[in-house]
């Protein structure tokens, strides 16, 4: 999470949304200093603010969850950067979240699993991420689609000279042809299933290649019951690291 006090705006980092480009960009140009862990939630920075920090521009990322699991698989199928097996990144990740994607990895390694393969096994349930708990009400949702854009409006709503276009870290797989090569016909109806609820909310469409798609209603239906769970999961069953209450700026 990046804070600027002289700025007056908070940058919630949710994960596979393009967080560390802006989160870099907003530390190296537009006054911005870490606090709590990198993915912290906004319930979690509003637990410690200041009744002035609370009324900051807030503002966060979504991503489309077909091309969230392609980018997924891919890290855990060629272990990008050796995160899974550098032993001084494994101990740096040591949480719960880091141990099952470790196991994760170990899974699809084992059994040079194919990502339909991959979908059938780890993603069981309908999708959702703590977006759900504060995003709407967040002044600016940055879609991962269009990154750049969405951080120059930002910028320009904070009153902010954009310094030079954000850099592009991890460029997106959204696109057709990826799509059609990691989805195949099993892979689109385990899609449909998992991601449908997800992708309405936040109005993200299937591939037109893929025909006339239909979201099961029992598939919203599930999202929302288990949403309830999750949901106090999000707020208070994890734990943020490194939390230190935000320091006012001078006058």
């Amino acid at each position: 999470m990046i804070v600027s006090d002289e700025h007056r705006y908070v940058f919630v980092e949710l994960p596979r949304t393009g967080s560390t480009a802006v989160s870099t960009e907003l530390q190296a140009s537009y006054g911005g200093r870490e606090i709590l862990g990198k993915h912290s939630t906004y319930r979690d920075f509003l637990r410690i603010a200041t009744p002035d920090q609370k009324r900051y521009f807030v503002f966060s990322g979504i991503r489309n969850p077909l091309d969230v699991a392609i980018s997924r698989y891919v890290q855990l199928k060629t272990n990008k950067g050796q995160r899974f097996t550098d032993p001084i990144k494994l101990a740096d990740r040591d949480t719960a979240v880091e141990r099952l994607e470790n196991r994760v990895y170990r899974w699809v390694q084992q059994n040079d699993a194919s990502f339909e393969q991959f979908l059938r096994r780890w993603y069981v349930l309908p999708y959702d991420t703590w977006a759900s708990l504060d995003h709407k009400r967040m002044d600016m949702v940055l879609r991962f689609e269009h990154l750049a854009d969405d951080f120059a409006e930002v910028l320009r709503r904070l009153g902010l000279d954009q310094v030079r276009p954000l850099p592009v870290v991890n460029p997106t797989l959204a696109r057709e042809r990826e799509y059609e090569s990691y989805y195949t016909p099993g892979a689109i109806r385990r899609a449909t299933w998992t991601f449908g609820p997800y992708m309405q909310e936040w109005g993200y469409s299937f591939p037109e290649s893929w025909g006339s798609v239909r979201v099961p209603w029992w598939s919203r239906f599930l999202q929302r019951v288990v949403r309830v769970g999750r949901g106090i999961y999000w707020r208070y069953g994890r734990v943020a690291r490194g939390v230190r209450r935000p320091k006012m700026a001078p006058g």
